[in-house]
């Protein structure tokens, strides 16, 4: 019971953003579910909108959900705080891995408690109750590359960025959009992936740009990615010549999609995303089945498609990605 009071204190620490009153209220509220969110890094904008999907479900479901993460993309910091939640006690974890293979271990160890885990940009997971995708991953790579290859006229050299070679999403996407270029644009080729560690597009990009002076695309997996190649690409006055396209946000892009050093962003809502996550691991502790065709109650997610992937694992698929350019930025200003 102490470890629960404990548990129940520090996560409202965390939700309240302060210490004071919780120690007192945490026992009122010991009874509760608790479902904590992990995260590659909570200094991320696109994580901190995923948290105020997860405080907008506590809310709805009356349950204690909180997201947290370590202060820099970083396995060994990630599953130290997974590690960290086992031993607490929570109920369920929904964990987006930075690395999927790093934070594994700790996702089976999680179950092996009797914790539900979901993961999120994880679908070639092998321990999870269920992996939630905004989207087919396929699917959304190859939409990247049609994107792509229109801005480039269907011709030219491209180079590639992930966040890191072991994030499975960010991989998925890249080998999808480069297999759709090969079998439908025979003029465009790609010079490679390339790792960002989610925060050094910028500094790869400037280096690329003076090995490859034939490059006239870039594809972006991170949030940062195309954040940094548009930089690079703006300082060395390319903005016409080399066209942009990748995963980020408006808060993120949005001065680069007005000069033009970004071409277009595309999103899905990472509020959205966290919350949809936090309903299947709802459901699964109150015994509820996931079956295809569910609505999650969550736009994007009203019509789920699930995969079984190579490991077992059941993936959730929505259909919910945004494309944003200049002219509709202001819609989606998160």
């Amino acid at each position: 019971m102490y470890k629960r009071l404990l548990l129940v204190a520090l996560a409202l620490a965390l939700v309240l953003g302060s210490l004071g009153d919780v120690a007192g209220i945490a026992a009122e509220k010991s009874k509760k579910l608790v479902i904590a969110v992990v995260v590659k890094s909570i200094a991320y904008r696109w994580f901190q909108r995923m948290a105020e999907g997860v405080q907008q479900f506590a809310k709805d479901y009356d349950v204690i959900a909180f997201l947290q993460g370590p202060p820099v993309a970083d396995s060994a910091q990630q599953v130290a705080l997974i590690e960290q939640l086992i031993a607490m006690g929570v109920d369920a974890i929904v964990n987006v891995p930075y690395g999927v293979p790093e934070n594994e271990p700790a996702q089976k160890e999680a179950m092996d408690n009797g914790i539900i885990v979901i993961t999120h940009e994880a679908a070639t997971t092998r321990y999870a109750h269920y992996d939630l995708e905004a989207f087919d991953n396929k699917s959304y790579g190859e939409e990247m590359m049609r994107q792509l290859a229109a801005r480039m006229g269907y011709e030219g050299d491209y180079v590639q960025f992930v966040g890191s070679f072991t994030n499975a999403s960010h991989m998925e996407w890249q080998e999808a959009a480069r297999a759709y270029q090969e079998a439908n644009y025979p003029k465009m080729k790609s010079l490679g992936i390339f790792e960002s560690k989610e925060t050094e597009a910028y500094t790869v990009m400037k280096d690329l740009l003076k090995a490859y002076p034939t490059i006239r695309g870039v594809l972006g997996s991170s949030a940062l990615d195309v954040v940094g190649a548009g930089q690079a690409i703006q300082e060395a006055g390319l903005n016409d010549q080399i066209a942009v396209v990748g995963t980020s946000i408006v808060s993120y892009a949005g001065e680069l999609l007005k000069t033009g050093a970004v071409d277009l962003a595309m999103c899905w809502d990472p509020a959205l995303a966290g919350y949809a996550a936090c309903v299947v691991a709802y459901k699964l502790l109150m015994g509820e089945e996931i079956t295809d065709g569910m609505d999650l109650g969550v736009p994007g997610y009203e019509n789920i498609r699930i995969v079984i992937n190579e490991h077992g694992v059941p993936v959730i698929y929505g259909t919910g990605w945004i494309l944003i350019d200049a002219s509709n930025m202001d819609q989606y200003n998160f």
